[in-house]
């Protein structure tokens, strides 16, 4: 989709209802939404993050988003595909500052080009004890995209056509923290299968574009 047709209609994102965890359960495993009904999650006390679904005009004024792929680690989210974003901080304004100061860390982007259209329905990911709140927003430029060694393996730039191509929504086996060869939903974007989390807040930010665009 060229970028210019995008911008003009995804600023009518902000008029729009979240369609929240109708939308995300969507593309959960069956076994993680059990799980979530069954959690008192606010007597966990969990931490808070941030994330960032940017979009931008790529070099041929098509439209893109960013997602990142995490390095390997000892960690529940090693090696898997994700929002750029992280940790609130003590110094961190509000979350939306978090999401913007950590996208710029992790991939680049500067925060303050970024246009901040909406924020989406927070998902508590249990594994690691976060609520997550993601935001939408976009650039006007194409950016110079710059990983942070130390936190990201690759920056992937998704094609927002082959986003909401509905032949890209797939089943997969897996073995997740909580259980093993059990079939997820997932996202096939790059060559990369994405699920869990990521999964689940790509699938209400589809929603919202395809009554948008």
């Amino acid at each position: 989709m060229n970028f210019d047709e995008f911008k003009y209609k995804i600023s009518n994102l902000k008029n729009l209802e979240l369609p929240g965890e109708q939308a995300q359960i969507k593309l959960a495993p069956a076994m993680r939404v059990s799980e979530l009904k069954a959690l008192d999650i606010a007597s966990k006390k969990p931490n808070k993050a941030g994330v960032m679904a940017v979009f931008y005009p790529n070099k041929e004024e098509k439209t893109n988003l960013v997602l990142i792929l995490r390095k390997t680690y000892r960690g529940v989210h090693s090696n898997q595909v994700g929002f750029p974003g992280g940790r609130v901080e003590v110094f961190d304004k509000n979350i939306k500052h978090t999401a913007l100061r950590e996208t710029e860390e992790e991939v680049g982007i500067p925060r303050h080009e970024v246009v901040v259209v909406k924020k989406l329905t927070k998902l508590y990911i249990p594994p690691s004890n976060f609520w997550v709140h993601p935001y939408v927003g976009f650039l006007n430029s194409t950016p110079k995209l710059i990983k942070q060694e130390s936190e990201v393996e690759k920056i992937l730039e998704i094609d927002v056509d082959e986003f909401l191509d509905e032949r890209n929504l797939i089943s997969k086996k897996l073995s997740t923290s909580y259980a093993k060869n059990i079939d997820v939903p997932a996202f096939s974007l790059n060559g990369h299968v994405v699920w869990g989390a990521t999964a689940m807040m790509l699938s209400e930010l589809k929603e919202l574009l395809q009554k948008t665009l």
